[in-house]
C-alpha cells in the first residue's frame, strides 16, 4: 500500500490519494489536506459536513452519497457546492478521510 507524507503526518493512500485507514485521520490532518484542494480555512460549516461523513460512514460502512448528505444529513446541495466547488462529495471524502464514494468519479 502506498504512503504518502504531508507535513508531519505519515498516512497509507489508494492509488487516487484517498486514506485506507480512517483511523489515521485526524482534525489537523484534514487542515492540511484542505489546502491542498483549494479551501483555506475550515468553517463551522465544513466541520459540520464533514463529522457527518464520518459519523454516517461508521454507522452504515460506506462513505455517503450527494443524495445521502441531502435527505439523511438535511445539507443544502447547493450549499455543499459553495462549501466544497467542483466535486463536493468526493472532497468531502478526501478531508474526512474516508474512501471515495460508489459512483464518484
Amino acid at each position: 500500500m502506498p504512503t504518502n507524507t504531508i507535513d508531519q503526518f505519515t498516512f497509507e493512500v489508494n492509488d487516487e490519494g484517498f486514506l485506507t485507514d480512517r483511523n489515521q485521520w485526524s482534525k489537523e490532518l484534514c487542515e492540511v489536506l484542505a489546502e491542498l484542494v483549494g479551501i483555506e480555512h475550515l468553517t463551522p460549516e465544513h466541520w459540520a459536513t464533514i463529522e457527518f461523513m464520518r459519523d454516517d460512514s461508521a454507522k452504515s460502512g460506506v462513505t455517503p452519497t450527494l443524495r445521502r448528505m441531502q435527505t439523511v444529513g438535511g445539507f443544502d446541495v447547493r450549499e455543499l457546492y459553495q462549501l466544497f466547488p467542483g466535486k463536493p462529495v468526493k472532497k468531502m471524502a478526501y478531508l474526512s478521510g474516508l474512501p471515495k464514494p460508489v459512483g464518484c468519479v
